[in-house]
Protein backbone atom coordinates (compact mmCIF):
# COMPACT_ATOMS: atom_id res chain seq x y z
CA UNK A 1 0.00 0.00 0.00
CA UNK A 2 1.24 3.48 -0.85
CA UNK A 3 -0.02 5.32 2.25
CA UNK A 4 -1.57 8.78 2.17
CA UNK A 5 -0.22 11.49 4.43
CA UNK A 6 2.33 9.74 6.54
CA UNK A 7 4.00 12.38 8.64
CA UNK A 8 6.41 10.38 10.79
CA UNK A 9 9.70 8.71 10.19
CA UNK A 10 11.42 6.76 12.93
CA UNK A 11 15.16 6.83 13.23
CA UNK A 12 17.33 5.50 16.01
CA UNK A 13 20.26 7.60 17.13
CA UNK A 14 22.04 6.68 20.33
CA UNK A 15 18.97 4.74 21.37
CA UNK A 16 16.58 7.69 21.01
CA UNK A 17 13.72 7.62 18.53
CA UNK A 18 13.65 10.68 16.31
CA UNK A 19 11.00 12.28 14.16
CA UNK A 20 11.62 13.20 10.59
CA UNK A 21 9.50 13.99 7.58
CA UNK A 22 6.91 11.99 5.71
CA UNK A 23 7.42 8.40 4.80
CA UNK A 24 5.91 6.03 2.31
CA UNK A 25 7.36 2.67 3.23
CA UNK A 26 4.27 0.64 2.40
CA UNK A 27 4.22 -1.26 5.68
CA UNK A 28 1.47 -3.72 6.44
CA UNK A 29 -1.10 -3.34 3.73
CA UNK A 30 -4.12 -5.19 5.07
CA UNK A 31 -6.62 -7.22 3.13
CA UNK A 32 -9.45 -5.59 5.06
CA UNK A 33 -8.36 -2.02 4.19
CA UNK A 34 -10.42 -0.71 1.21
CA UNK A 35 -7.52 1.58 0.25
CA UNK A 36 -5.01 -1.28 -0.02
CA UNK A 37 -4.03 -2.66 -3.46
CA UNK A 38 -4.60 -6.20 -2.22
CA UNK A 39 -8.00 -5.44 -0.72
CA UNK A 40 -10.20 -8.47 -1.25
CA UNK A 41 -13.33 -7.41 0.59
CA UNK A 42 -16.56 -5.96 -0.59
CA UNK A 43 -16.31 -2.70 -2.53
CA UNK A 44 -18.72 -0.21 -1.04
CA UNK A 45 -19.68 3.40 -1.65
CA UNK A 46 -17.24 6.32 -1.84
CA UNK A 47 -18.48 9.54 -0.23
CA UNK A 48 -16.75 12.93 -0.47
CA UNK A 49 -16.57 15.83 1.99
CA UNK A 50 -15.48 19.32 0.95
CA UNK A 51 -16.69 22.81 1.77
CA UNK A 52 -16.27 23.54 -1.94
CA UNK A 53 -18.90 20.95 -2.95
CA UNK A 54 -22.58 21.69 -3.49
CA UNK A 55 -23.62 19.65 -0.41
CA UNK A 56 -26.02 17.50 -2.41
CA UNK A 57 -25.28 13.76 -2.25
CA UNK A 58 -21.52 13.38 -1.63
CA UNK A 59 -21.03 11.25 -4.74
CA UNK A 60 -18.12 13.36 -6.11
CA UNK A 61 -15.94 16.29 -5.16
CA UNK A 62 -18.36 18.57 -6.99
CA UNK A 63 -21.32 17.14 -5.04
CA UNK A 64 -19.41 16.74 -1.76
CA UNK A 65 -21.08 17.10 1.61
CA UNK A 66 -19.97 20.06 3.71
CA UNK A 67 -19.68 18.09 6.95
CA UNK A 68 -18.10 14.83 8.01
CA UNK A 69 -21.21 13.84 9.93
CA UNK A 70 -23.35 14.15 6.80
CA UNK A 71 -21.04 11.67 5.08
CA UNK A 72 -21.06 9.31 8.06
CA UNK A 73 -24.86 9.41 8.08
CA UNK A 74 -24.91 8.55 4.37
CA UNK A 75 -23.08 5.22 4.80
CA UNK A 76 -25.77 2.94 3.33
CA UNK A 77 -25.28 -0.42 5.06
CA UNK A 78 -23.23 -2.57 7.42
CA UNK A 79 -21.56 -4.68 4.71
CA UNK A 80 -18.35 -2.63 4.85
CA UNK A 81 -15.88 -1.44 2.26
CA UNK A 82 -17.19 2.13 2.24
CA UNK A 83 -14.83 5.11 2.00
CA UNK A 84 -15.27 8.69 3.13
CA UNK A 85 -12.64 11.04 1.67
CA UNK A 86 -12.29 14.49 3.21
CA UNK A 87 -10.67 17.60 1.73
CA UNK A 88 -8.14 19.28 4.06
CA UNK A 89 -9.89 22.07 5.97
CA UNK A 90 -11.22 22.80 9.46
CA UNK A 91 -14.50 21.07 10.29
CA UNK A 92 -16.17 22.36 13.44
CA UNK A 93 -17.95 19.18 14.48
CA UNK A 94 -18.32 16.98 17.54
CA UNK A 95 -19.80 13.65 18.60
CA UNK A 96 -19.35 11.98 15.22
CA UNK A 97 -21.07 8.66 14.62
CA UNK A 98 -21.46 6.59 11.44
CA UNK A 99 -24.79 5.13 10.42
CA UNK A 100 -23.24 1.66 10.21
CA UNK A 101 -20.12 -0.23 11.33
CA UNK A 102 -17.77 -2.03 8.98
CA UNK A 103 -17.69 -5.77 8.50
CA UNK A 104 -15.20 -8.62 8.99
CA UNK A 105 -12.74 -8.49 6.10
CA UNK A 106 -14.22 -5.22 4.86
CA UNK A 107 -13.52 -2.26 7.11
CA UNK A 108 -14.86 1.22 6.38
CA UNK A 109 -12.41 4.09 5.92
CA UNK A 110 -12.51 7.76 6.94
CA UNK A 111 -9.47 9.40 5.36
CA UNK A 112 -8.19 12.93 5.03
CA UNK A 113 -6.79 13.68 1.56
CA UNK A 114 -3.81 15.29 3.23
CA UNK A 115 -1.55 15.39 0.17
CA UNK A 116 -4.20 15.85 -2.52
CA UNK A 117 -3.59 12.48 -4.14
CA UNK A 118 -7.23 11.49 -3.79
CA UNK A 119 -8.46 14.38 -5.90
CA UNK A 120 -9.19 17.22 -3.49
CA UNK A 121 -6.34 19.35 -4.84
CA UNK A 122 -5.54 20.51 -1.31
CA UNK A 123 -2.70 19.77 1.09
CA UNK A 124 -2.75 19.89 4.89
CA UNK A 125 -4.60 18.57 7.90
CA UNK A 126 -8.23 17.63 8.06
CA UNK A 127 -8.91 19.31 11.40
CA UNK A 128 -11.96 18.14 13.35
CA UNK A 129 -12.46 20.86 15.96
CA UNK A 130 -15.03 20.05 18.65
CA UNK A 131 -14.56 23.36 20.45
CA UNK A 132 -17.02 26.23 20.67
CA UNK A 133 -16.30 28.44 17.63
CA UNK A 134 -16.90 31.59 19.70
CA UNK A 135 -15.63 30.61 23.15
CA UNK A 136 -12.92 28.03 22.49
CA UNK A 137 -11.97 24.72 24.08
CA UNK A 138 -15.10 22.76 25.06
CA UNK A 139 -13.88 20.51 27.84
CA UNK A 140 -17.26 19.06 28.83
CA UNK A 141 -17.92 15.44 29.74
CA UNK A 142 -19.04 13.32 26.76
CA UNK A 143 -18.35 16.16 24.33
CA UNK A 144 -15.70 14.75 22.03
CA UNK A 145 -14.77 13.94 18.46
CA UNK A 146 -16.27 10.45 18.78
CA UNK A 147 -19.83 10.17 20.01
CA UNK A 148 -20.40 8.33 23.29
CA UNK A 149 -22.53 9.25 26.30
CA UNK A 150 -24.11 7.90 29.45
CA UNK A 151 -27.42 9.19 30.79
CA UNK A 152 -26.42 8.00 34.27
CA UNK A 153 -23.46 10.38 34.30
CA UNK A 154 -24.13 13.27 36.72
CA UNK A 155 -23.17 16.08 34.35
CA UNK A 156 -22.02 16.93 30.84
CA UNK A 157 -23.54 15.80 27.54
CA UNK A 158 -25.59 13.11 29.28
CA UNK A 159 -29.14 13.26 27.91
CA UNK A 160 -28.91 9.75 26.49
CA UNK A 161 -26.73 6.67 26.54
CA UNK A 162 -24.89 6.05 23.29
CA UNK A 163 -22.12 3.54 22.55
CA UNK A 164 -19.13 4.20 20.30
CA UNK A 165 -19.44 0.58 19.17
CA UNK A 166 -21.06 2.00 16.00
CA UNK A 167 -17.44 2.69 14.94
CA UNK A 168 -16.57 -1.01 14.96
CA UNK A 169 -14.23 -1.98 12.10
CA UNK A 170 -13.52 1.54 10.91
CA UNK A 171 -10.13 2.91 9.83
CA UNK A 172 -9.32 6.58 10.47
CA UNK A 173 -6.38 8.16 8.68
CA UNK A 174 -4.80 11.63 8.34
CA UNK A 175 -7.06 13.42 10.84
CA UNK A 176 -6.30 16.06 13.50
CA UNK A 177 -8.98 15.78 16.23
CA UNK A 178 -9.08 18.39 18.98
CA UNK A 179 -11.11 20.95 20.92
CA UNK A 180 -13.16 18.67 23.22
CA UNK A 181 -13.01 16.25 26.10
CA UNK A 182 -11.26 13.57 24.06
CA UNK A 183 -9.49 13.47 20.73
CA UNK A 184 -9.83 9.95 19.29
CA UNK A 185 -11.34 7.88 22.08
CA UNK A 186 -13.98 5.15 21.88
CA UNK A 187 -16.13 4.31 24.94
CA UNK A 188 -18.47 1.36 24.49
CA UNK A 189 -20.67 2.48 27.45
CA UNK A 190 -23.72 0.16 27.57
CA UNK A 191 -22.15 -2.18 24.97
CA UNK A 192 -19.06 -2.83 27.05
CA UNK A 193 -17.87 -6.41 26.97
CA UNK A 194 -18.40 -6.88 23.23
CA UNK A 195 -15.79 -7.24 20.50
CA UNK A 196 -14.61 -3.98 18.99
CA UNK A 197 -11.83 -2.92 16.62
CA UNK A 198 -10.75 0.46 15.31
CA UNK A 199 -7.59 1.33 13.36
CA UNK A 200 -6.13 4.84 13.61
CA UNK A 201 -3.16 5.82 11.45
CA UNK A 202 -1.21 9.07 10.95
CA UNK A 203 -3.55 11.04 13.19
CA UNK A 204 -3.36 13.59 15.99
CA UNK A 205 -5.69 13.32 18.98
CA UNK A 206 -5.87 16.12 21.57
CA UNK A 207 -8.38 16.30 24.42
CA UNK A 208 -8.87 17.46 27.97
CA UNK A 209 -9.17 13.98 29.44
CA UNK A 210 -7.82 11.71 26.71
CA UNK A 211 -5.86 12.14 23.53
CA UNK A 212 -6.94 8.68 22.45
CA UNK A 213 -7.98 5.28 23.69
CA UNK A 214 -10.47 2.45 23.79
CA UNK A 215 -12.79 1.24 26.60
CA UNK A 216 -14.22 -1.41 27.31
CA UNK A 217 -14.10 -4.19 24.69
CA UNK A 218 -13.19 -7.81 25.02
CA UNK A 219 -10.20 -8.98 22.98
CA UNK A 220 -10.50 -10.11 19.39
CA UNK A 221 -7.26 -12.16 19.14
CA UNK A 222 -6.70 -11.47 15.44
CA UNK A 223 -8.25 -7.99 15.34
CA UNK A 224 -6.90 -5.72 18.06
CA UNK A 225 -7.46 -2.01 17.85
CA UNK A 226 -4.34 -0.40 16.37
CA UNK A 227 -2.97 3.13 16.72
CA UNK A 228 -0.11 3.60 14.27
CA UNK A 229 2.15 6.64 13.70
CA UNK A 230 -0.07 8.86 15.83
CA UNK A 231 0.41 11.68 18.32
CA UNK A 232 -1.80 11.84 21.43
CA UNK A 233 -1.96 14.68 23.95
CA UNK A 234 -4.27 15.19 26.94
CA UNK A 235 -4.34 18.44 28.90
CA UNK A 236 -5.79 17.56 32.32
CA UNK A 237 -4.04 15.87 35.23
CA UNK A 238 -6.92 15.28 37.68
CA UNK A 239 -8.66 11.91 37.90
CA UNK A 240 -9.24 9.48 35.04
CA UNK A 241 -7.08 11.08 32.38
CA UNK A 242 -4.18 10.07 30.12
CA UNK A 243 -2.65 10.65 26.73
CA UNK A 244 -4.04 7.20 25.93
CA UNK A 245 -6.61 5.55 28.19
CA UNK A 246 -7.44 1.86 27.92
CA UNK A 247 -10.04 -0.32 29.55
CA UNK A 248 -10.72 -4.03 29.13
CA UNK A 249 -13.67 -6.17 30.18
CA UNK A 250 -12.09 -9.56 30.93
CA UNK A 251 -11.89 -10.82 34.50
CA UNK A 252 -8.56 -12.52 33.69
CA UNK A 253 -5.67 -11.01 31.75
CA UNK A 254 -6.07 -11.98 28.07
CA UNK A 255 -3.18 -13.45 26.08
CA UNK A 256 -3.71 -10.94 23.27
CA UNK A 257 -3.83 -7.13 23.44
CA UNK A 258 -6.91 -4.96 23.38
CA UNK A 259 -4.83 -2.18 21.84
CA UNK A 260 -1.59 -2.10 19.83
CA UNK A 261 0.39 1.14 19.53
CA UNK A 262 3.11 1.37 16.90
CA UNK A 263 5.40 4.36 16.38
CA UNK A 264 3.22 6.66 18.50
CA UNK A 265 3.96 9.63 20.75
CA UNK A 266 2.02 10.02 24.01
CA UNK A 267 2.27 13.29 25.97
CA UNK A 268 0.48 14.18 29.20
CA UNK A 269 0.92 16.46 32.26
CA UNK A 270 1.04 13.46 34.60
CA UNK A 271 1.01 10.09 32.81
CA UNK A 272 1.16 8.81 29.26
CA UNK A 273 -0.76 5.53 29.34
CA UNK A 274 -3.40 4.75 31.96
CA UNK A 275 -5.81 2.04 32.98
CA UNK A 276 -9.33 3.43 33.16
CA UNK A 277 -10.84 3.54 36.63
CA UNK A 278 -13.70 1.20 35.62
CA UNK A 279 -11.49 -1.25 33.73
CA UNK A 280 -11.14 -4.89 34.52
CA UNK A 281 -8.09 -6.52 32.90
CA UNK A 282 -6.53 -4.67 29.96
CA UNK A 283 -3.51 -5.47 27.79
CA UNK A 284 -1.57 -3.07 25.55
CA UNK A 285 1.35 -3.72 23.21
CA UNK A 286 3.66 -0.79 22.42
CA UNK A 287 6.36 -0.89 19.74
CA UNK A 288 8.74 2.01 18.97
CA UNK A 289 6.63 4.42 21.04
CA UNK A 290 7.62 7.53 23.00
CA UNK A 291 5.83 8.13 26.30
CA UNK A 292 6.37 11.53 27.92
CA UNK A 293 4.88 12.48 31.30
CA UNK A 294 5.71 16.05 32.31
CA UNK A 295 5.14 15.76 36.06
CA UNK A 296 8.39 15.55 38.01
CA UNK A 297 6.84 17.08 41.16
CA UNK A 298 8.70 16.66 44.45
CA UNK A 299 6.82 14.68 47.14
CA UNK A 300 8.71 16.72 49.74
CA UNK A 301 6.80 19.79 48.54
CA UNK A 302 3.41 18.05 48.52
CA UNK A 303 3.68 16.98 44.89
CA UNK A 304 2.50 13.68 43.51
CA UNK A 305 3.02 11.75 40.27
CA UNK A 306 0.95 8.82 39.05
CA UNK A 307 3.80 7.52 36.88
CA UNK A 308 4.30 7.27 33.14
CA UNK A 309 2.13 4.14 33.11
CA UNK A 310 -0.73 4.71 35.51
CA UNK A 311 -2.91 2.30 37.46
CA UNK A 312 -4.09 4.73 40.11
CA UNK A 313 -7.74 4.57 41.12
CA UNK A 314 -8.40 1.21 39.46
CA UNK A 315 -11.35 -0.88 40.58
CA UNK A 316 -10.78 -4.01 42.64
CA UNK A 317 -9.39 -6.61 40.27
CA UNK A 318 -8.49 -4.05 37.60
CA UNK A 319 -5.09 -4.76 36.06
CA UNK A 320 -2.96 -3.46 33.21
CA UNK A 321 -0.32 -5.46 31.33
CA UNK A 322 2.00 -3.73 28.87
CA UNK A 323 4.31 -5.38 26.35
CA UNK A 324 7.04 -2.85 25.50
CA UNK A 325 9.37 -3.17 22.53
CA UNK A 326 12.02 -0.58 21.54
CA UNK A 327 10.31 2.24 23.46
CA UNK A 328 11.55 5.26 25.37
CA UNK A 329 9.77 6.69 28.41
CA UNK A 330 10.22 9.86 30.45
CA UNK A 331 8.60 10.88 33.72
CA UNK A 332 8.93 10.82 37.48
CA UNK A 333 8.69 7.04 37.64
CA UNK A 334 7.71 4.30 35.20
CA UNK A 335 4.74 2.90 37.13
CA UNK A 336 2.40 4.41 39.71
CA UNK A 337 4.25 4.66 43.03
CA UNK A 338 2.98 2.65 45.97
CA UNK A 339 0.28 0.02 46.27
CA UNK A 340 -1.61 1.08 43.12
CA UNK A 341 1.42 0.24 40.99
CA UNK A 342 1.02 -3.44 41.81
CA UNK A 343 -1.86 -3.56 39.34
CA UNK A 344 0.64 -3.21 36.48
CA UNK A 345 2.80 -5.89 34.88
CA UNK A 346 5.07 -5.83 31.85
CA UNK A 347 7.34 -7.60 29.39
CA UNK A 348 10.26 -6.05 27.52
CA UNK A 349 11.74 -6.70 24.10
CA UNK A 350 14.59 -4.91 22.35
CA UNK A 351 15.83 -1.65 23.89
CA UNK A 352 13.42 -0.03 26.35
CA UNK A 353 14.79 3.14 27.95
CA UNK A 354 13.57 5.30 30.82
CA UNK A 355 14.48 8.84 31.93
CA UNK A 356 13.32 9.19 35.54
CA UNK A 357 13.61 11.33 38.66
CA UNK A 358 16.99 10.51 40.16
CA UNK A 359 15.64 8.97 43.40
CA UNK A 360 13.33 6.57 41.59
CA UNK A 361 14.22 3.00 40.71
CA UNK A 362 14.06 1.80 37.13
CA UNK A 363 12.14 -1.49 36.89
CA UNK A 364 14.13 -4.58 36.02
CA UNK A 365 15.15 -4.74 32.38
CA UNK A 366 14.76 -1.02 31.61
CA UNK A 367 17.86 0.81 30.39
CA UNK A 368 18.14 3.91 32.52
CA UNK A 369 19.08 7.22 30.90
CA UNK A 370 21.14 9.55 33.02
CA UNK A 371 21.34 12.55 30.71
CA UNK A 372 18.53 14.72 29.37
CA UNK A 373 17.15 13.11 26.16
CA UNK A 374 16.95 16.25 24.01
CA UNK A 375 15.49 14.63 20.91
CA UNK A 376 12.77 12.92 22.91
CA UNK A 377 11.55 16.12 24.55
CA UNK A 378 11.63 17.91 21.22
CA UNK A 379 8.72 15.68 20.28
CA UNK A 380 6.34 17.18 22.85
CA UNK A 381 4.78 19.42 20.19
CA UNK A 382 2.17 18.01 17.77
CA UNK A 383 3.46 17.39 14.23
CA UNK A 384 3.35 20.14 11.62
CA UNK A 385 0.79 20.18 8.84
CA UNK A 386 1.48 17.81 5.95
CA UNK A 387 3.30 19.29 2.96
CA UNK A 388 3.12 18.49 -0.71
CA UNK A 389 5.96 16.26 -1.87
Amino acid sequence: MQPIGRFMCVLFSMGVVLWGGWRADGLRAAGWDPAAPDYSGRKGKTIYVSKLGDNSDGSSWQKAFHTIQAALSAVPDDQGGHRIIVRPDRYVEANLAPAHPGAPGAYNLLVGDSDGRLGSGAVGWVVIDSGDPEKGFKSWDWWSTIRASDKNWPHGNNKETFSAIVWDRWILRNLYATGGDAGLFWDLTNRSGEGFTVVVEDCVGVGRAFGGGVAYPIVRPNEPSIFRRCYFLALDFVGDTAAVLVGGWEEQMPKHPHLVLEDCILVHPDNALALSYASRCARVKLTQCRLIALNFAQPEMGGKSTGIICTEGNTKGGRLHVDLEDCILAGYTVFTPGEAGKAASYTLKGKVQAYLQFKQTAPEGFERLGLWPMELFRQIAPPSAPQRQ
